[in-house]
């Protein structure tokens, strides 16, 4: 009788630790998902920021354009 006790709490340790384990690997599977939406959403911004970049100097080059045309007001 005195075994029964130790090993009902030596399994419910064991299933406690499997348990763990299987939170730890969900988690370690959550972190690399995580990770990976954020260097797709740093992508995002810099391409976002490129694009900007590009916009800029498309106005400037036809800003540029109208008014050697004076196509507008100075």
């Amino acid at each position: 009788m005195a075994d029964e006790p130790q090993n009902l709490v030596l399994e419910h340790l064991r299933r406690i630790d499997r348990k763990v384990d299987g939170l730890l690997e969900e988690f370690r599977h959550f972190n690399l998902r995580v990770g990976s939406i954020e260097n797709h959403t740093v992508g995002l911004h810099l391409s976002d920021v490129q694009q900007n970049g590009e916009l800029d100097r498309i106005k400037n080059r036809l800003d540029r354009i109208e008014r050697s045309l004076e196509l507008v007001d100075r």
